[in-house]
């Protein structure tokens, strides 16, 4: 139905066209000839044709996700004094919790454990093996230094270990969620950017409840979400072609499986290297495909 109201505006659209060609020959202008309500739905009708083409090619999601951690840093940075540590670190629970239910609805939708299983260990592996999660660390180590020249460091009742540990934590929460990343792809695809939306909601209150403990540098994680979500954006139409839903399952099984660790490490019972586990999420789609399509069929 939409595909074929955008095909009337276009209809319409080109033979208003065709005619100013014409007069451009007959040197006659014949938007001055048409009546005032023609002139006004050529105009109307062709904005919100264009308009709805360009938001395909919008990634409305990603800006409203990343604009949502922004502002939930600026508010806990503002208000961070005025709450109890008690609240905050109660608060903290909840979030984590929040963020292992996620991560088990995503583990529901494993198609094949081996595949998953392989990926996380080998993936943690490489991660150890080149100290990705030290190279994440001193990223966030560096955006507090650069925040710090325009921004007067917030007196936090946490010690500096507990700061790089927790804001590793909610690095890798924003920017390597395997429901943010699975979503970025699927909304530069089909357009639909309802799921992100709703991330949002929880992203603001995180970021707010986070920049409360370790200040604007929580703001600043907005940076690289947003050109990691980007380039997965505009990449969709490149990858999607070549996974099957068993991939896009098995990608999201993984991602799920970091979301539990992180939310293991953000109700402090166990620290897990969730940071050194991001390259499992490079290899989940073609471990999986592997998996299914040529080791399956030998068994």
């Amino acid at each position: 139905m939409k595909d074929n109201s955008y095909r009337d505006v276009a209809q319409v659209v080109e033979r208003y066209f065709r005619e100013v060609e014409a007069a451009r020959s007959s040197r006659v202008i014949p938007i001055f000839k048409a009546s005032m309500f023609r002139r006004f739905f050529i105009v109307f009708s062709s904005s919100i044709f264009f308009i709805k083409e360009f938001n395909k090619t919008m990634p409305i999601g990603i800006i409203i996700n990343s604009l949502s951690i922004v502002f939930g840093g600026i508010i806990g940075t503002l208000i961070g004094h005025k709450l109890s540590l008690d609240f905050k670190e109660k608060l903290n629970m909840i979030f984590g919790s929040c963020s292992m239910a996620m991560g088990i609805s995503s583990i529901a939708l494993m198609e094949s454990m081996p595949a998953v299983i392989f990926s996380i260990v080998i993936g943690t592996a490489i991660g150890l093996a080149i100290h990705f999660g030290d190279l994440i660390a001193k990223m966030g180590g560096q955006m507090q230094r650069i925040i710090n020249i325009f921004v007067k460091a917030k007196e936090s009742n946490i010690f500096d270990e507990e700061f790089n540990s927790t804001l590793l934590t909610i690095i890798v929460l924003f920017c390597a969620s395997g429901t943010g990343i699975y979503d970025s792809i699927v909304a530069g695809i089909s357009g639909d950017h309802s799921i992100l939306i709703a991330k949002s909601i929880l992203d603001l209150f995180t970021a707010l409840i986070f920049a409360c403990l370790l200040g604007a540098v929580v703001s600043f994680i907005a940076i690289p979400q947003f050109l990691i979500f980007l380039i997965l954006f505009y990449c969709g139409n490149l990858i999607f072609p070549f996974t099957t839903p068993a991939m896009i399952n098995d990608f999201k099984a993984t991602g799920g499986i970091l979301l539990l660790a992180t939310g293991f490490r953000m109700i402090k019972v166990k620290m897990f290297p969730t940071a050194d586990m991001i390259p499992a999420m490079i290899l989940a789609m073609p471990v999986s495909y592997i998996w299914t399509s040529w080791i399956m069929p030998l068994l």
